[in-house]
């Protein structure tokens, strides 16, 4: 578990909270998708802000992305820093020389 993770979890069981059930979780990741996919529209798409409508940035949305997905790992005993280096490793040796 990474000094994120720890944070969280640490946090979490002095409020005297559980995780949420992984539906939940899964839930609150697609909403947190979504309104990072949203601000990429915004900025990228055609698709632009209406009049005052909420700011919003990049790293305010990722961040709520890895923190539903810490969630989800620290219920499961499962370290961020590890499935990352996993998916590094899957990533570099299957698309080696393919660009």
């Amino acid at each position: 578990m990474n000094k994120e993770q720890q944070l969280i979890d640490v946090w979490m069981k002095e409020q005297g909270w559980s995780y949420w059930k992984p539906h939940e979780i899964l839930a609150r990741l697609m909403e947190e998708t979504g309104e990072f996919a949203r601000l990429v529209n915004h900025e990228y798409g055609p698709k632009k802000k209406k009049e005052g409508e909420s700011v919003q940035d990049f790293e305010d949305e990722i961040g709520d992305i890895l923190y539903t997905l810490a969630c989800f790992a620290n219920s499961h005993g499962i370290s961020l820093d590890a499935a990352l280096e996993r998916s590094i490793q899957k990533v570099a040796g299957r698309d080696k020389g393919r660009f």
